[in-house]
């Protein structure tokens, strides 16, 4: 019996995921969290063979549960489901620790394959994920700017870019708003942009936007 726990916010798709898996030839037995928080608490009172993870979670969000999953059960595959492109968040999913990164928009076969090959030990990523690192590979002159930000600083980046407010997004993360101001200060300083109207600008004009 292999034992998944799927942790994602929204409970339609977690049933969706529980179908797919529950339709295969391999006998799984499936259990659910709605939250960063709640996934690493199961994860430490339960024995788990697989953790489908989501990235965008209220509260805690997947990259950092994925860093503290990793750090305290660095054998357990984790392989995550998200809705934002590969391009933008595989590479640091990846050097966080996940095993395969895959878009929710992906063909359940594809799901299922990736689910074999990380159980087996194995990455997994895209055919088109993998060309694109292939090619980028020793070529740093042409690093987008976002790439320079840490995780948190792109994720802060992201929901300035969409209009939150700092208070805003203080909030939903759980941080201080002085801490997000530091945070917005750096990326601005890295990405060499001078105020939020440029970084909204560079946000789209580089359709980072889902």
């Amino acid at each position: 019996m292999i034992r998944v726990l799927i942790a994602d916010d929204h409970p339609i798709y977690r049933k969706g995921l529980l179908q797919i898996l529950m339709e295969t030839p391999d006998m799984f037995a499936v259990y659910e969290a709605g939250s960063g928080e709640e996934a690493l608490a199961k994860v430490c009172d339960n024995d788990y063979d697989l953790v489908l993870l989501d990235l965008s979670m209220p509260g805690r969000g997947g990259l950092d549960a994925l860093k503290v999953l990793k750090s305290h059960y660095p054998k357990l595959p984790v392989l995550v489901l998200s809705m934002h492109p590969e391009e933008q968040y595989a590479v640091r999913a990846l050097r966080a620790g996940a095993s395969g990164y895959l878009n929710k928009e992906c063909a359940w076969h594809e799901l299922v394959n990736a689910i074999h090959k990380v159980l087996e030990g194995g990455k997994y990523v895209s055919a088109a994920l993998a060309e694109n690192l292939a090619s980028n590979l020793g070529n740093n002159a042409n690093k987008p700017l976002q790439e320079v930000l840490s995780d948190r600083e792109y994720q802060v980046f992201r929901m300035i870019a969409s209009g939150k407010t700092v208070g805003a997004i203080a909030t939903e993360l759980s941080l201080s708003v002085k801490t997000i101001s530091t945070h917005r200060v750096r990326i601005l300083e890295k990405m060499r942009l001078k105020n939020n109207t440029e970084l909204i600008h560079y946000f789209a004009s580089n359709r980072l936007c889902d």
